[in-house]
């Protein structure tokens, strides 16, 4: 994500606060960190993860996209995303997140494309953790997939499929550009 988009969201994620009467130190728990360190995602100082996102919208009836990207869904029969269309977040650590159904009302499931690019040599990501569940399914490229200390490699067109309470990672191997599908459920 961009600083813009991450001040962005923060902003979002106070009003939602304020909305609501939800204490900052309850959002924190939910997410599973410090309050410093939330209070800083909602500064715009800090990357809030999509996994935390998704939490946030999913305990408190918002839909993501209305954190990612402020916009309301509003379809609700379909919804059409062209090839390098969706609304996209660009994260720091090389991470690029497209979403594919942004604007369909009601969705149960958050389908996204992503890039990593690969890490300088002894940089990994951190973990993180998110309710419900997650399906990847690589298009191009190899992925390392690590959960808790399970590390797998997935080539092009395999796929996993995990309890994404579970701490887990991602990165790039090869010194290429790993594309692929991801559905959290």
């Amino acid at each position: 994500m961009t600083d813009d988009s991450i001040r962005q969201i923060g902003q979002r994620l106070r009003g939602l606060r304020d909305v609501l009467d939800i204490p900052a130190e309850e959002v924190a728990e939910l997410c599973d960190i410090s309050l410093e360190h939330y209070l800083k995602i909602e500064a715009g100082e800090a990357d809030p993860s999509v996994y935390r996102l998704s939490r946030i919208s999913k305990r408190y009836g918002i839909d993501l996209d209305v954190l990612l990207f402020g916009e309301e869904p509003r379809m609700g029969a379909y919804f059409l995303t062209r090839r390098g269309k969706g609304l996209s977040q660009q994260r720091p650590n090389a991470y690029k997140y497209q979403s594919l159904a942004a604007s369909f009302r009601g969705r149960k499931t958050d389908p996204f494309y992503v890039e990593i690019d690969p890490l300088p040599e002894g940089k990994t990501f951190n973990q993180n953790s998110h309710g419900g569940q997650e399906f990847d399914y690589v298009l191009e490229g190899q992925l390392e997939v690590t959960i808790g200390d399970k590390t797998l490699v997935l080539d092009e067109g395999d796929s996993v499929y995990l309890d994404a309470s579970h701490p887990h990672s991602m990165r790039a191997l090869g010194g290429k550009r790993v594309k692929f599908l991801c559905i959290v459920i």
